[in-house]
């Protein structure tokens, strides 16, 4: 199979469903979002982080192929077809375990923070702006375009980002910088 089709020369893209949609269509815009998330969520990685940060990213970004199928999916049925791009409760569920287990390894917050830090602290600061920009952009597809439980993913997975940055930075020994 080749990487180039063609297809995409005139401006338009294809959705799951066989629908021909312009690039800067919404829903692709979202999708951009969240491949462009899974891509510094690999960068993050190759930055270097400890193992269990490093498996817990990797199954972030297959939560991400999940999620962006969903998203190329106007019609809802992929995830019918396809187990592994199904996201479920259980997922959003695990995402707050995460959030847990992460706080009670780092001093509670009790100011804002500038973004920065050690180079994994950072780039996930950069990865959980990306992650409100997608969450920005789903929510503009309207109420019924998505299933609810995409918003509440991409909403928890944003603040788990956050809370593993700060994880990163201490790790690190690198200090907040208090705004």
């Amino acid at each position: 199979m080749k990487i180039y089709t063609r297809t995409g020369d005139s401006g338009e893209t294809g959705l799951f469903d066989g629908t021909r949609v312009s690039k800067h269509d919404l829903r692709v815009e979202a999708y951009g979002d969240v491949d462009e998330l899974n891509a510094v969520l690999g960068l993050v990685r190759a930055a270097g982080v400890d193992p269990d940060l490093d498996e817990r990213l990797q199954r972030l970004q297959r939560d991400l192929f999940a999620l962006g199928s969903r998203l190329a999916d106007p019609r809802h049925r992929i995830a019918e077809r396809v187990t592994k791009a199904a996201l479920v409760d259980e997922d959003v569920t695990r995402l707050e375990a995460w959030i847990d287990e992460a706080e009670a390894r780092i001093p509670p917050l009790r100011r804002f923070i500038l973004p920065g830090g050690s180079q994994a602290g950072a780039l996930l600061h950069v990865a959980r702006t990306i992650c409100r920009r997608a969450e920005r952009r789903i929510v503009s597809l309207g109420q019924d375009a998505v299933d609810p439980g995409v918003l509440a993913y991409v909403n928890r997975l944003s603040d788990l980002l956050f809370v593993l940055a700060r994880l990163a930075n201490a790790r690190a020994g690198v200090a907040e910088a208090e705004w």
